[in-house]
């Protein structure tokens, strides 16, 4: 079963229901409820979605997090991952956290929609829609 690594944009697509990229994003939710696909995020990024549910959607933020830990597993940051993302190149600190925890969790790919963002990526970057296709 491929591991996939999702990106908060692309989490965030799915439950704010944004136009034009909230169904790809939903087709991803999809495959890992049927287990097609397993979804792993960071702590970082389901604190972000938190914080923007809270903003655009405060009335069905509980319900929307609990759904969505059901069907994603989130793995753990610690020491070695902040001082390899501190380490790194990535000209963005946040990023090179979520692709050093990507990496600790064996991802097959990550999901996202700032492809640019992840330019010294080791391992697949892809959007949504991207994915979907290699499917």
């Amino acid at each position: 079963m491929r591991k996939i690594f999702l990106d908060s944009d692309v989490i965030l697509d799915g439950l704010l229901e944004r136009p034009v990229f909230d169904l790809p994003a939903m087709n991803i939710f999809t495959l890992a409820y049927q287990r097609q696909i397993q979804i792993v995020t960071s702590p970082v990024a389901f604190v972000n979605v938190n914080y923007f549910l809270n903003k655009f959607d405060s009335n069905n933020r509980s319900i929307l997090l609990n759904k969505l830990r059901s069907i994603i597993s989130i793995i753990t940051i610690g020491e070695p991952i902040i001082d390899l993302a501190l380490k790194s190149n990535f000209p963005d600190f946040e990023d090179a956290v979520q692709y050093y925890t990507a990496i600790s969790a064996n991802a097959d790919v990550i999901v996202t929609r700032n492809i640019k963002h992840y330019k010294q990526s080791t391992i697949p970057v892809l959007t949504a829609e991207q994915f979907l296709r290699t499917l």
